[in-house]
């Protein structure tokens, strides 16, 4: 499956990507949730931001109950093609996406300084829906606060299975925020559990 995903298109124009708004019928979200923090500067050695950083390039923070990633673990995160399994209730729906950024940089939030570590995935042709999500480690070095960000713009994609499309249009943003619900908690839950003492002052 994952070589046949491999020749679809992403299913989206990213050219007229400033146009994908609510105002134009697209959901945007933008979800945070803190991690364990750390000490203010740099990322601290097998800390919060690292450990949450390694969480992310695996796509461990997906909870399986919802979606299951299958890839190719020796193939670079760059460009990475992703076979999902979606939970929808009783159905089981294999869809594609592909890595589209990776970036690992000092960027800002909000004003503030920090440390980023992201990538995104694109939908490809086929999938339910048409969008982005960005996956985010973010630290503010001021403070030395860790938070987990989800950015993501989305649409119904149309066409496919007539259940499928049914289904979607009734429950399909509800099953889409509880991901992102769950996504987050998972992150937080992973990062605390595998965090290795912090160092004290």
């Amino acid at each position: 499956m994952l070589a046949e995903l491999r020749g679809r298109k992403i299913n989206l124009d990213l050219s007229r990507q400033a146009e994908y708004t609510p105002e134009n019928g697209w959901y945007a979200d933008d979800v945070r949730r803190a991690l364990p923090s750390e000490p203010p500067g740099d990322p601290v050695p097998s800390g919060s931001w690292e450990t949450a950083r390694r969480i992310a390039r695996n796509y461990d923070f997906a909870d399986p109950s919802i979606v299951r990633g299958f890839f190719d673990p020796d193939e670079p995160l760059e460009n990475r093609t992703m076979l999902l399994v979606l939970h929808f209730h009783v159905l089981r729906i294999h869809v594609g996406v592909r890595v589209g950024d990776v970036y690992d940089e000092v960027r800002e939030l909000d004003g503030r300084p920090g440390r980023l570590f992201g990538w995104n995935y694109r939908t490809l042709e086929g999938h339910v829906e048409k969008g982005q999500m960005d996956w985010q480690v973010w630290k503010l070095t001021d403070s030395g606060e860790v938070l987990f960000r989800i950015r993501s713009f989305s649409r119904p994609a149309g066409g496919g299975n007539l259940l499928v499309r049914i289904g979607f249009h009734l429950v399909g943003r509800r099953e889409q925020l509880r991901f992102l619900r769950l996504t987050a908690e998972r992150m937080a839950r992973l990062t605390e559990e595998r965090t290795g003492p912090m160092p004290t002052a």
